[in-house]
């Protein structure tokens, strides 16, 4: 699945940021050195291992902003499989300009891929479920627009993006109003109609507590397989319930078997490796 690429108003500045890092304070010397001026190159963008490709946009702005004059033709886009070798995407033009922009594009590239290439993994697990793979807030600063936006290309949704998205009331908050009804009830009152809330529970009684309530969602956090199964059977389909907690690739289809309608985990951004990629001169 494919997605429209993030405008470049919130693309540029972060491009912006990491071509600077790369080439303050005197720009390629390298490539100032050994190429000629106007050298002209030819080079691929190759795929060293399968996955999904993600983060075309920031990678093929990083070039632009470099040196809009470069042709660019792409092969495989964003949200697609790629095998070993399969090639991404080419580029014509100077030479010195395609080395400069490289390593930024590849850094966007490789672990942005990686990210929609583990996600992929996840919801393959899954699959024949009703559960859904979601992302968490444990992002790398400043890259979380891409970085979910790569969660959603390897097919799974997003959660919150950000504090003011929805209340989502988690123990500590629980701690700090007194208990899970106390909680809920001042999330109520403070809530308008557009506004959805969730809150984490790690028990059974704290789900007996929050179901009388109607919470838009609860969030299962680090239940066991038989406390999840539990869970299911007391909420019914009165309220959208959420696994977390510890969630990994060889556990993942487990969890979705207790009927739970959703599984988030951190791990797809925090902890994807990258996917291999490499620019070479043709």
């Amino acid at each position: 699945m494919t997605f429209p690429p993030l405008p470049d108003v919130i693309l540029e500045p972060l491009v912006r940021l990491a071509l600077l890092e790369d080439l303050a304070p005197a720009g390629d010397i390298t490539s100032d050195s050994v190429a000629p001026l106007n050298t002209p190159m030819h080079a691929l963008l190759r795929a060293r291992a399968p996955g999904v490709v993600a983060g075309l946009d920031a990678a093929l702005l990083s070039l632009r902003i470099v040196d809009p004059s470069v042709v660019v033709s792409v092969s495989i886009g964003d949200g697609a499989a790629v095998e070993a070798g399969g090639v991404i995407a080419e580029f014509r033009g100077a030479a010195r300009s395609i080395l400069m922009a490289e390593r930024t594009m590849l850094n966007f590239m490789g672990h942005l891929s990686g990210i929609a290439t583990l996600t992929r993994e996840y919801v393959r697990a899954v699959a024949g479920t009703r559960a859904r793979i979601t992302c968490t807030r444990k992002t790398t600063p400043g890259l979380r627009a891409l970085e979910k936006r790569a969660v959603r290309l390897g097919g799974g949704v997003n959660h919150r993006f950000s504090l003011a998205d929805a209340i989502l009331i988690k123990d500590n908050h629980i701690a700090a109003a007194g208990g899970v009804r106390t909680a809920l009830e001042r999330a109520q009152s403070a809530a308008g109609h557009m506004r959805v809330i969730e809150i984490e529970v790690d028990t059974l009684e704290q789900l007996r507590e929050a179901l009388p309530l109607r919470p838009d969602c609860i969030l299962l956090d680090n239940m066991d397989l038989d406390s999840l199964r539990d869970a299911v059977a007391l909420a019914g389909d009165s309220v959208v319930l959420e696994a977390s907690g510890n969630i990994r690739l060889d556990t993942v289809r487990s969890v979705a078997e207790t009927g739970v309608g959703y599984i988030s985990a951190g791990a797809l951004t925090h902890s994807a490796p990258r996917l291999d990629l490499g620019l070479d001169a043709d």
